[in-house]
């Protein structure tokens, strides 16, 4: 018996890797990605792989739709850096 939701909430989850990221875009994405990365300075590589991980992320939620109009309509709920430190330090979460 497995313990998995049947219906997980929120996006896929992407690996922080090219690996992960690759395998999230589909296409021309991917080909561009991968081109990036190819290109990329050694020191250069850790912002492409996050940026694109951004992207992959958004690219693999269903809901991301409602959520980018959401965004850019300036409607998305904010949290203040105080309010947020006080939900970890009450979940026990590192600060």
């Amino acid at each position: 018996m497995s313990a998995q939701p049947v219906h997980p909430h929120g996006p896929r989850r992407i690996p922080r890797n090219a690996e992960g990221i690759a395998a999230a875009l589909s296409g021309e994405r991917r080909r561009e990605f991968h081109a990036e990365l190819l290109v990329a300075a050694p020191d250069e590589a850790k912002g492409v792989l996050l940026r694109w991980w951004g992207r992959a992320t958004l690219a693999a939620d269903d809901d991301r739709g409602p959520r980018v109009a959401v965004a850019l309509a300036g409607q998305m709920p904010t949290v203040s850096v105080g309010e947020m430190l006080e939900r970890r330090r009450a979940a026990g979460l590192p600060v």
